[in-house]
Protein backbone atom coordinates (compact mmCIF):
# COMPACT_ATOMS: atom_id res chain seq x y z
CA UNK A 1 0.00 0.00 0.00
CA UNK A 2 2.78 2.80 1.03
CA UNK A 3 4.90 3.85 -2.02
CA UNK A 4 8.39 4.75 -0.50
CA UNK A 5 9.51 8.13 -2.28
CA UNK A 6 11.93 6.71 -4.24
CA UNK A 7 9.59 4.37 -5.81
CA UNK A 8 6.95 7.06 -6.05
CA UNK A 9 9.20 9.78 -8.02
CA UNK A 10 9.47 6.94 -10.31
CA UNK A 11 6.01 6.78 -11.45
CA UNK A 12 6.14 10.21 -12.45
CA UNK A 13 7.30 8.59 -15.96
CA UNK A 14 3.45 7.18 -16.15
CA UNK A 15 0.71 9.10 -17.58
CA UNK A 16 -2.01 8.93 -15.36
CA UNK A 17 -5.25 10.91 -16.12
CA UNK A 18 -7.01 11.10 -12.60
CA UNK A 19 -7.55 13.67 -10.24
CA UNK A 20 -4.38 16.43 -10.94
CA UNK A 21 -2.62 13.32 -12.67
CA UNK A 22 0.74 11.87 -10.58
CA UNK A 23 2.31 15.42 -11.11
CA UNK A 24 -0.39 17.96 -10.06
CA UNK A 25 -0.88 15.43 -6.69
CA UNK A 26 3.01 15.27 -5.78
CA UNK A 27 3.31 18.90 -6.44
CA UNK A 28 0.65 19.07 -3.83
CA UNK A 29 2.23 17.35 -1.50
CA UNK A 30 5.80 18.09 -2.01
CA UNK A 31 3.93 21.90 -1.12
CA UNK A 32 1.99 21.13 1.58
CA UNK A 33 5.22 19.08 2.84
CA UNK A 34 7.19 22.71 3.14
CA UNK A 35 4.34 24.34 5.37
CA UNK A 36 4.19 21.53 7.90
CA UNK A 37 5.57 22.35 11.20
CA UNK A 38 8.37 20.32 13.13
CA UNK A 39 5.43 18.70 15.14
CA UNK A 40 3.59 17.76 11.73
CA UNK A 41 6.28 16.39 10.17
CA UNK A 42 6.83 13.94 12.95
CA UNK A 43 3.35 13.61 13.08
CA UNK A 44 3.53 12.02 9.61
CA UNK A 45 6.49 10.77 9.33
CA UNK A 46 5.00 8.14 11.55
CA UNK A 47 1.82 8.28 10.46
CA UNK A 48 3.30 6.94 6.78
CA UNK A 49 6.05 5.04 8.25
CA UNK A 50 8.84 7.44 7.13
CA UNK A 51 7.02 8.66 3.65
CA UNK A 52 6.64 12.10 2.45
CA UNK A 53 3.05 13.44 1.54
CA UNK A 54 4.21 13.99 -1.87
CA UNK A 55 5.30 10.26 -2.06
CA UNK A 56 2.26 8.84 -0.95
CA UNK A 57 -0.14 11.63 -2.83
CA UNK A 58 -1.53 9.60 -6.06
CA UNK A 59 -1.89 5.98 -3.76
CA UNK A 60 -5.74 6.79 -4.06
CA UNK A 61 -6.17 6.91 -7.67
CA UNK A 62 -4.36 3.32 -8.26
CA UNK A 63 -6.11 1.72 -5.18
CA UNK A 64 -9.73 2.80 -6.82
CA UNK A 65 -8.91 0.56 -9.39
CA UNK A 66 -8.24 -2.73 -7.03
CA UNK A 67 -11.05 -4.84 -5.75
CA UNK A 68 -10.41 -3.91 -2.24
CA UNK A 69 -10.53 -0.61 -2.70
CA UNK A 70 -13.29 -0.22 -5.76
CA UNK A 71 -15.73 1.03 -3.10
CA UNK A 72 -13.73 4.41 -2.86
CA UNK A 73 -13.93 5.75 -6.79
CA UNK A 74 -17.37 8.15 -5.96
CA UNK A 75 -14.93 9.88 -3.38
CA UNK A 76 -12.78 11.23 -5.79
CA UNK A 77 -15.27 14.13 -7.38
CA UNK A 78 -18.79 15.04 -6.77
CA UNK A 79 -20.97 15.75 -9.15
CA UNK A 80 -22.74 19.16 -9.63
CA UNK A 81 -26.01 19.25 -11.22
CA UNK A 82 -25.40 22.92 -12.25
CA UNK A 83 -25.69 24.24 -15.41
CA UNK A 84 -22.51 25.88 -16.32
CA UNK A 85 -21.38 28.37 -17.79
CA UNK A 86 -24.29 30.74 -17.25
CA UNK A 87 -24.88 29.15 -13.58
CA UNK A 88 -22.25 27.60 -11.42
CA UNK A 89 -23.19 25.96 -7.80
CA UNK A 90 -22.01 22.99 -5.71
CA UNK A 91 -24.76 21.47 -3.01
CA UNK A 92 -24.01 18.86 -0.79
CA UNK A 93 -27.63 17.17 -0.58
CA UNK A 94 -28.29 17.70 -4.63
CA UNK A 95 -24.85 16.26 -5.73
CA UNK A 96 -23.24 14.12 -3.17
CA UNK A 97 -24.45 10.64 -4.25
CA UNK A 98 -25.73 8.05 -1.95
CA UNK A 99 -22.25 6.41 -2.32
CA UNK A 100 -20.27 9.43 -0.81
CA UNK A 101 -18.22 12.10 -2.59
CA UNK A 102 -15.01 13.95 -2.10
CA UNK A 103 -16.63 16.39 0.22
CA UNK A 104 -17.91 13.51 2.52
CA UNK A 105 -14.84 11.64 2.35
CA UNK A 106 -12.37 14.76 3.32
CA UNK A 107 -14.91 14.95 6.49
CA UNK A 108 -14.38 11.40 7.06
CA UNK A 109 -10.90 10.75 6.54
CA UNK A 110 -10.06 13.84 8.58
CA UNK A 111 -12.27 12.44 11.60
CA UNK A 112 -10.42 8.89 10.89
CA UNK A 113 -6.76 9.93 10.94
CA UNK A 114 -7.48 11.43 14.31
CA UNK A 115 -9.10 8.37 15.66
CA UNK A 116 -7.24 6.72 17.92
CA UNK A 117 -8.80 3.65 17.95
CA UNK A 118 -7.80 2.65 14.54
CA UNK A 119 -4.78 0.54 13.74
CA UNK A 120 -1.50 2.14 12.35
CA UNK A 121 -2.38 0.75 8.87
CA UNK A 122 -5.76 2.07 8.78
CA UNK A 123 -4.71 5.70 10.02
CA UNK A 124 -2.12 5.30 7.35
CA UNK A 125 -4.43 4.63 4.73
CA UNK A 126 -6.84 7.29 6.08
CA UNK A 127 -3.82 9.86 5.86
CA UNK A 128 -2.97 8.64 2.63
CA UNK A 129 -6.59 9.17 1.32
CA UNK A 130 -7.04 12.66 2.82
CA UNK A 131 -3.66 14.00 0.88
CA UNK A 132 -5.03 12.86 -2.28
CA UNK A 133 -8.53 14.51 -1.90
CA UNK A 134 -7.68 17.09 -0.70
CA UNK A 135 -5.89 17.73 -4.13
CA UNK A 136 -8.77 16.56 -5.87
CA UNK A 137 -11.42 18.70 -4.87
CA UNK A 138 -9.30 21.80 -6.46
CA UNK A 139 -9.78 20.56 -9.83
CA UNK A 140 -12.48 22.36 -11.11
CA UNK A 141 -13.82 19.06 -13.51
CA UNK A 142 -13.96 17.01 -10.01
CA UNK A 143 -16.60 19.38 -9.05
CA UNK A 144 -18.71 19.03 -12.06
CA UNK A 145 -21.09 16.36 -13.51
CA UNK A 146 -21.59 18.20 -17.38
CA UNK A 147 -20.20 15.71 -19.43
CA UNK A 148 -18.97 13.66 -16.76
CA UNK A 149 -16.89 16.14 -15.47
CA UNK A 150 -15.76 16.57 -19.02
CA UNK A 151 -14.71 13.15 -19.85
CA UNK A 152 -17.17 13.26 -22.59
CA UNK A 153 -15.66 16.34 -24.37
CA UNK A 154 -13.52 14.67 -27.14
CA UNK A 155 -10.55 17.36 -27.45
CA UNK A 156 -6.95 16.66 -29.21
CA UNK A 157 -3.68 17.87 -27.77
CA UNK A 158 -0.61 18.32 -29.57
CA UNK A 159 -2.61 16.67 -32.31
CA UNK A 160 -3.51 13.64 -30.24
CA UNK A 161 -7.17 12.89 -29.26
CA UNK A 162 -8.18 12.96 -25.47
CA UNK A 163 -10.60 14.17 -23.56
CA UNK A 164 -11.22 17.95 -21.99
CA UNK A 165 -10.72 16.32 -17.92
CA UNK A 166 -7.88 14.35 -18.92
CA UNK A 167 -6.10 17.38 -20.30
CA UNK A 168 -6.67 19.41 -17.56
CA UNK A 169 -5.36 16.64 -15.60
CA UNK A 170 -2.21 15.94 -16.71
CA UNK A 171 -1.20 17.45 -20.52
CA UNK A 172 -2.09 20.91 -19.42
CA UNK A 173 -1.00 20.29 -15.85
CA UNK A 174 2.65 18.22 -17.37
CA UNK A 175 3.34 21.96 -19.58
CA UNK A 176 2.83 24.35 -17.36
CA UNK A 177 4.64 22.71 -14.91
CA UNK A 178 7.52 22.52 -17.96
CA UNK A 179 7.12 19.86 -19.56
CA UNK A 180 7.69 16.23 -18.60
CA UNK A 181 6.41 14.58 -15.46
CA UNK A 182 9.82 13.57 -13.68
CA UNK A 183 11.35 14.08 -10.37
CA UNK A 184 12.70 17.01 -11.83
CA UNK A 185 10.02 19.40 -13.00
CA UNK A 186 8.06 17.82 -9.63
CA UNK A 187 10.92 20.05 -7.56
CA UNK A 188 10.83 22.52 -10.19
CA UNK A 189 7.39 23.32 -10.34
CA UNK A 190 6.48 22.81 -6.57
CA UNK A 191 9.31 25.31 -5.67
CA UNK A 192 8.32 27.92 -8.47
CA UNK A 193 4.62 27.90 -6.60
CA UNK A 194 6.13 27.91 -2.65
CA UNK A 195 7.85 30.86 -4.26
CA UNK A 196 4.50 32.75 -5.20
CA UNK A 197 2.86 32.13 -1.95
CA UNK A 198 5.47 33.16 0.38
CA UNK A 199 6.61 36.57 -1.14
CA UNK A 200 5.04 36.37 -4.92
CA UNK A 201 1.92 36.54 -6.70
CA UNK A 202 -0.23 34.81 -4.30
CA UNK A 203 1.25 36.19 -1.18
CA UNK A 204 -2.05 38.92 -0.97
CA UNK A 205 -4.24 35.25 -1.30
CA UNK A 206 -2.96 33.15 0.48
CA UNK A 207 -4.94 34.20 3.74
CA UNK A 208 -8.36 33.85 2.20
CA UNK A 209 -7.23 30.26 0.96
CA UNK A 210 -7.48 29.41 4.31
CA UNK A 211 -10.99 31.33 5.61
CA UNK A 212 -12.09 27.82 6.13
CA UNK A 213 -9.81 26.31 7.92
CA UNK A 214 -11.34 24.09 10.94
CA UNK A 215 -10.91 20.74 11.22
CA UNK A 216 -13.99 20.69 13.06
CA UNK A 217 -16.37 21.41 10.51
CA UNK A 218 -14.56 19.57 7.99
CA UNK A 219 -17.47 18.80 5.61
CA UNK A 220 -18.14 22.66 5.43
CA UNK A 221 -14.70 23.57 4.39
CA UNK A 222 -14.59 20.64 2.06
CA UNK A 223 -18.07 22.32 0.34
CA UNK A 224 -16.18 25.46 0.15
CA UNK A 225 -13.29 24.68 -1.34
CA UNK A 226 -15.42 22.68 -4.39
CA UNK A 227 -17.67 25.86 -4.66
CA UNK A 228 -14.38 27.62 -5.35
CA UNK A 229 -13.12 24.75 -8.09
CA UNK A 230 -16.58 24.72 -9.37
CA UNK A 231 -16.78 28.03 -10.01
CA UNK A 232 -13.93 28.04 -12.92
CA UNK A 233 -16.14 26.36 -14.81
CA UNK A 234 -18.58 29.01 -15.68
CA UNK A 235 -15.12 31.76 -15.85
CA UNK A 236 -13.16 29.69 -18.05
CA UNK A 237 -12.79 25.64 -18.14
CA UNK A 238 -16.68 24.85 -19.56
CA UNK A 239 -17.51 28.46 -20.99
CA UNK A 240 -17.22 28.03 -24.49
CA UNK A 241 -17.46 24.66 -26.23
CA UNK A 242 -14.47 22.96 -27.10
CA UNK A 243 -15.77 19.38 -28.26
CA UNK A 244 -13.27 18.33 -30.97
CA UNK A 245 -10.69 21.63 -30.39
CA UNK A 246 -7.35 21.29 -30.30
CA UNK A 247 -6.37 22.94 -26.41
CA UNK A 248 -2.59 23.44 -27.21
CA UNK A 249 -3.14 27.00 -27.89
CA UNK A 250 -5.07 29.89 -26.73
CA UNK A 251 -7.21 27.33 -24.28
CA UNK A 252 -4.18 26.68 -22.74
CA UNK A 253 -2.51 29.88 -22.46
CA UNK A 254 -6.07 30.81 -20.50
CA UNK A 255 -6.55 27.64 -18.08
CA UNK A 256 -2.40 27.93 -17.41
CA UNK A 257 -3.00 30.47 -14.42
CA UNK A 258 -6.03 28.56 -13.33
CA UNK A 259 -4.28 25.51 -13.13
CA UNK A 260 -0.89 26.90 -11.15
CA UNK A 261 -3.16 28.54 -8.28
CA UNK A 262 -5.44 26.37 -7.74
CA UNK A 263 -2.52 23.75 -7.29
CA UNK A 264 -1.15 26.23 -4.75
CA UNK A 265 -4.30 26.34 -3.28
CA UNK A 266 -4.68 22.78 -2.62
CA UNK A 267 -0.55 22.54 -1.15
CA UNK A 268 -1.29 25.27 1.17
CA UNK A 269 -4.87 24.20 2.26
CA UNK A 270 -3.49 20.57 2.93
CA UNK A 271 -0.06 21.32 4.97
CA UNK A 272 -2.33 23.96 6.88
CA UNK A 273 -4.85 21.30 8.14
CA UNK A 274 -2.46 18.79 8.80
CA UNK A 275 -0.65 21.10 10.86
CA UNK A 276 -4.07 21.58 12.82
CA UNK A 277 -4.87 17.51 12.99
CA UNK A 278 -1.31 17.33 14.41
CA UNK A 279 -1.39 19.76 17.05
CA UNK A 280 -4.59 18.20 18.33
CA UNK A 281 -3.85 14.94 18.50
CA UNK A 282 0.03 14.92 19.61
Amino acid sequence: MLVPSAAALSLLAIPVAHGWGTLGHATVGAIADHYLTAQAKSWVSTKLDGATMASVASWADTYRYTTAGRFSAPYHFIDAEDSPPSACSVNLNRDCGAGGCVVSAIANYTQRVQDGRLTHENSKEALEFLIHFIGDVTQPLHDEAEQVGGNDIPVTWDGATTNLHACWDTQMLEKAAGGGNTSATLSSFSATLIGRIDSGSYSGQKASWLSCSNIKTASACALAWAQDANAFNCQYVLKTDENGKELDGTYYTGAEPIIEIQIAKAGYRLGDWINKMAAANP
